[in-house]
């Protein structure tokens, strides 16, 4: 694993930011953005699941990816996620991003629905032309959404033979074997092995080397305190801070999802609304009951902005 990373830390994803009736909210988008910079966060990520990609149009897309990176000028690198089924259109997205600023792309493997899937021979070449395209690192996310299997070979075979392929987001079953394994086979050419799926394997896959965590972004103090003392070698402190956070962190993994950043900065008064974009249901009112509470026992300045 390489010792001169560029990137390591809390980079968190940034919800998107939506009126009551579905339209983008920018002014809420900037105070969120100063929000998760304001708590202490290494990096931040846009445009990825838990920002709701899925529901944007492209235009919207566009200006998000504008309106973020010139509101956070230069405060934090930005990752950009930039899939696609299609090669040429992810190439395109990535140069855009990249053009706007963006300090990496965060890339899934093609997919589209629940059964469409290209061999290895095809996501090697689809990795490889985006590589080709552009000067900046390439981060593959490996999530249960994608339906694609990466194994931890061909995810070490990609980062020596493709030149921007360099960082990972392991949110599969058994992350940390898996962040172990690729380590091994991958040796320096594995510059970010990276954690996700809102910090809840967050401790074993330190253990197992991870360097990053790709969180949600409502408490990234909360998650720093975690990764910065285990990266000053304090792991008992590290463990104690892991137990003191996770019923949060479970609150958000598997009861409020994707909504949980939204409905804590919400109640926080950093943005106007938690809205999530029709079709997505909202929170259930006792899903959301219980992750408010949740945060106020776990500390009252979860909710307060400037905290």
């Amino acid at each position: 694993m390489s010792t001169s990373a560029r990137y390591r830390g809390v980079f968190p994803v940034a919800p998107t930011t939506f009126t009551e009736t579905g339209e983008l909210d920018l002014a809420s988008q900037k105070r969120c953005i100063d929000f998760m910079i304001d708590a202490g966060s290494n990096g931040l990520c846009i445009l990825a699941n838990f920002s709701e990609q899925f529901v944007l149009s492209d235009d919207e897309r566009e200006l998000l990816t504008k309106t973020i990176l010139e509101h956070v000028a230069g405060r934090v690198p930005v990752i950009v996620t930039t899939t696609h089924f299609s090669t040429r259109v992810c190439v395109e997205r990535s140069r855009r991003a990249q053009a706007m600023g963006a300090a990496m792309v965060m890339v899934m493997p093609p997919y589209h629905g629940a059964t469409i899937r290209v061999p290895e021979a095809q996501t090697y070449e689809f990795f490889t032309t985006l590589s080709d395209a552009i000067d900046i690192p390439i981060m593959i996310q490996d999530a249960p959404v994608s339906g694609t299997v990466l194994s931890a070979p061909f995810l070490a075979r990609m980062a020596k033979e493709i030149e921007h392929v360099a960082y990972f987001k392991i949110e599969t079953a058994g992350a940390a074997a898996k962040l172990r394994e690729l380590i091994r086979l991958g040796g320096d050419a594995i510059e970010g092995p990276w954690d996700g799926e809102e910090a809840i394997t967050l401790l074993p896959d330190l253990d197992a080397g991870a360097t990053g965590s790709m969180t949600g972004g409502a408490y990234p103090d909360g998650i720093r305190r975690i990764v910065d003392a285990y990266a000053a070698g304090r792991r008992d402190d590290a463990i104690g801070e892991y137990t003191r956070w996770l019923p949060l962190i479970n609150c958000e993994n598997r009861q409020g999802g994707l909504l949980s950043a939204k409905a804590l900065m919400q109640e926080g008064g950093v943005i106007a609304c938690e809205a999530p974009r029709h079709p997505f249901p909202p929170m259930h009112p006792a899903t959301r009951a219980g992750l408010i509470e949740t945060a106020r026992r776990l500390d009252p300045l979860v909710l307060r902005w400037g905290r």
